[in-house]
């Protein structure tokens, strides 16, 4: 086998793991760690958008308190960050 022909391909794949597959990892895993702390009172925004504090916590599910008052329940991968005050 020519080794002149895979090594391109081989820095290649070296490459695009360094620079797309390492970092999403490093994401989700921030992000899973940041779901699994979630408190009652943590000012947060969901993956839609709604900005609110957490009424609420459980296994699965957050209920998250607007601003007018309303309560809306999602699932805990729904919160996108914690708003830092």
């Amino acid at each position: 086998m020519n080794l002149g022909g895979l090594l391109p391909l081989l820095l290649m794949f070296v490459i695009f793991y360094f620079l797309l597959i390492r970092p999403q990892q490093k994401r989700q895993k921030a992000v899973r760690e940041m779901q699994t702390n979630l408190k009652k009172g943590d000012a947060v925004v969901t993956i839609g958008g709604l900005h609110g504090t957490i009424d609420t916590i459980d296994e699965n599910t957050v209920s998250v308190r607007s601003k007018d008052g309303s309560v809306l329940t999602f699932d805990r991968q729904a919160v996108r960050e914690i708003k830092q005050a």
